[in-house]
């Protein structure tokens, strides 16, 4: 074979495959796969690899290692592999590396699991083109206070806290909402947290006439709280955060604990989703639904910007996704439009969704 005719068989074979290529969705799925976080890693690396396989994507997956300069190599070899989108960032460090690199490179990312809420409320000055599929960061006390406020409206209730940023911060965020919604609790106060009674508390809160009470804090605190409270007959219901979902020591939640989080999304996620996973024995915990979502995203966004001539980033905001996990939808900023916590109640066994939200 001639040197000229060696070179246009070899182009059009480049272009051959450039052109059976071009409809198929590239996309970066970025996780920790190495070092104390690698099991998160490798659950989103799961998710998004079931969802491509459904999906027809094609996915490429590097370790970010949970670090600056993870992060930052990470970008360089998506950017370098022209990549479509990137699903993934646990760390905060990772991301903030990334983001400039993928920014340049016009590739939007789809974060599972960072909570820093200055990633997308610094969007108009960076300009990254990032969207949050995790929670934010205060949206476990901006749910505490809507959820409570609304519930307790006609309640005698009492807001305590352990004293430690976590607990303060959500005590604070609900007092101020009771306030601007004209309700005023009983009863507002730092207990000593992890003793192995809280009757002085309880007698206290019962002075008061508090029959419902916020406590910011771990769960074990809130337990001893319910079972001394029903010791001393004091009618109370106990209501906490995110933090009940931990495991419990010896004493369990009273009947009726109220426990702000959002749901576990094996619960909510799609049956038929759930069936292909037990199908290749993936446990679908952690961020596994998250990331198989998280590609359906992109894999929808990017059909919407073929069909409409937009940019893929900007097919991602002010649009309806159907997911595993529910209804998906991205605000200006790049987060959910709704604050996915809710309202579940103990009923003596597990947390089932409240009645009343």
């Amino acid at each position: 074979m001639r040197p000229w005719t060696t070179t246009i068989v070899v182009l059009a074979w480049f272009l051959l495959a450039g052109n059976a290529s071009a409809g198929t969705l590239r996309v970066g799925v970025a996780g920790p796969l190495s070092g104390p976080s690698a099991i998160l890693g490798k659950q989103i690396e799961a998710g998004a690899r079931m969802a491509a396989e459904v999906r027809g994507t094609e996915i490429r997956t590097i370790d970010d290692a949970c670090t600056a300069a993870g992060g930052a190599a990470a970008a360089r070899e998506f950017a370098a592999a022209k990549v479509n989108v990137v699903v993934g960032f646990l760390c905060t460090d990772a991301i903030e590396a990334a983001l400039p690199i993928l920014k340049d490179a016009d590739i939007p990312v789809i974060t599972v699991g960072v909570r820093t809420e200055s990633l997308t409320d610094r969007r108009a000055k960076t300009g990254w083109p990032i969207y949050r599929l995790g929670l934010r960061g205060d949206d476990e006390r901006n749910a505490v206070a809507a959820i409570l406020t609304r519930l307790w409206q006609n309640e005698l209730f009492a807001i305590v806290d352990d004293g430690t940023i976590y607990g303060r911060e959500m005590a604070e965020t609900f007092r101020a909402a009771a306030e601007q919604a004209a309700l005023n609790p009983v009863f507002v106060d730092t207990f000593r947290p992890q003793l192995d009674n809280q009757i002085g508390l309880i007698g206290r809160l019962k002075k008061a006439g508090a029959t419902r009470v916020f406590a910011g804090g771990d769960g074990d605190d809130v337990a001893i709280m319910g079972r001394d409270a029903g010791q001393l007959d004091a009618g109370m219901v106990f209501a906490g955060g995110e933090a009940l979902r931990a495991p419990l020591g010896d004493v369990p939640y009273a009947v009726g604990t109220l426990m702000i989080a959002p749901p576990e999304w094996a619960d909510v996620a799609d049956p038929k989703v759930l069936q292909s996973f037990a199908a290749q024995n993936i446990v679908p915990e952690g961020y596994t639904l998250p990331a198989y979502a998280a590609v359906e995203i992109a894999k929808a966004a990017s059909a919407l910007a073929q069909s409409s001539g937009e940019k893929l980033t900007n097919a991602l905001t002010g649009h309806d996704f159907t997911t595993a996990i529910g209804p998906i939808r991205f605000d200006e900023k790049g987060d959910l439009t709704q604050n996915p916590y809710r309202a579940f109640r103990f009923d003596g066994a597990r947390f089932v969704p409240a009645e009343s939200q």
